[in-house]
């Protein structure tokens, strides 16, 4: 497993605090009741939707918009509701995910996932339901006063969802696993796996660190060194997952472990071994501390979370 760091009492709180506002706004927005211009909200979809998304979790891409806000002086408020539309989008994939056409898994986040505890069909339109609402939720004016940020962010994120991002990705893994072909998985390179996982989870990480700096309407280079901080968490939050997948406890990850293995997947870890991989945590790590440089101490929370993210065991 990763080697284990000491805690850091401050970014716990700040992860836990952030995580508290995000579990309020998504709890409203998946209200039952219908918002202005709908007609009704069935209660099966609703249900299906909020058992998606409210089933805990550390939120860590609401965390990393939120902070990443933080650096420009806005205050959790300021970027709750463009975190909660980055994690309806990540939970509709996760929702989606799970089917099994896709990765058929039964369990997320310990307990059934959402076409095991409803059936294939409410989990189909919960996850395209989550996904619409996202976008609703970032083209309000709730969200941001200025139309034309709220109008990028909107850009940003379909960009790193969709058929250059998260989507794309999940095509290239699929393809991979010979899903498309005579059934027999693709020895990938280095550099093919790193293209495939890069759109596949760090299209939408080095999106949560972006919008931050969109919102705070920060200068060229401070967007660009976050731009390049959340990339170097992606690639760090990858390795750490597939290594959790070779050596980690189904238990303690909330999910089935052992699945790259049993589907011939490759990744970085299997191609270059468990210890490559930890060194290779190690100094993703300084390479994010080092992309956070010019924000000085004032980044410390988010240098903290690129060790956590690194050295986490589920």
């Amino acid at each position: 497993m990763p080697v284990a760091t000491a805690a850091d009492p401050a970014f716990e709180t700040r992860l836990a605090a952030a995580a508290d506002h995000v579990e309020a706004a998504l709890a409203a927005l998946l209200s039952g009741d219908p918002a202005a211009g709908e007609t009704a909200r069935p209660e099966r979809l609703i249900a299906a939707m909020r058992h998606g998304v409210l089933a805990g979790g550390k939120r860590l891409r609401p965390f990393l918009v939120i902070e990443s806000a933080a650096l420009f002086g806005l205050a959790p408020e300021a970027a709750v509701r463009a975190a909660a539309a980055l994690e309806l989008v990540h939970c509709y994939s996760l929702v989606h995910d799970d089917l099994p056409a896709m990765d058929d898994d039964d369990v997320r986040r310990g307990r059934p996932t959402v076409h095991k505890a409803y059936d294939e069909a409410s989990a189909i339109l919960a996850g395209d339901a989550l996904l619409t609402l996202a976008f609703d939720v970032m083209a309000s004016p709730e969200t941001h006063a200025d139309p034309a940020v709220r109008a990028e962010l909107v850009v940003m994120l379909a960009r790193a969802a969709g058929v250059g991002g998260m989507a794309g990705g999940q095509v290239l893994d699929l393809t991979a696993e010979g899903r498309f072909a005579d059934g027999r998985p693709l020895s990938l390179a280095d550099a093919e796996i790193r293209r495939l996982q890069a759109m596949k989870t760090g299209a939408l990480i080095r999106f949560a660190c972006e919008a931050g700096a969109v919102l705070g309407r920060a200068p060229g280079d401070r967007r660009a060194a976050l731009a390049a901080y959340g990339e170097t968490v992606g690639l760090a939050f990858q390795i750490a997952d597939d290594l959790i997948d070779v050596e980690g406890d189904a238990a303690e990850a909330g999910k089935a472990t052992g699945k790259d293995a049993a589907r011939g997947k490759g990744t970085l870890v299997s191609l270059n071994g468990t210890t490559w991989a930890r060194d290779e945590l190690t100094r993703l790590v300084s390479d994010a501390e080092a992309k956070l440089a010019a924000f000085g101490e004032r980044a410390g929370v988010l240098a903290a979370a690129a060790r956590f993210v690194a050295f986490r065991t589920a």
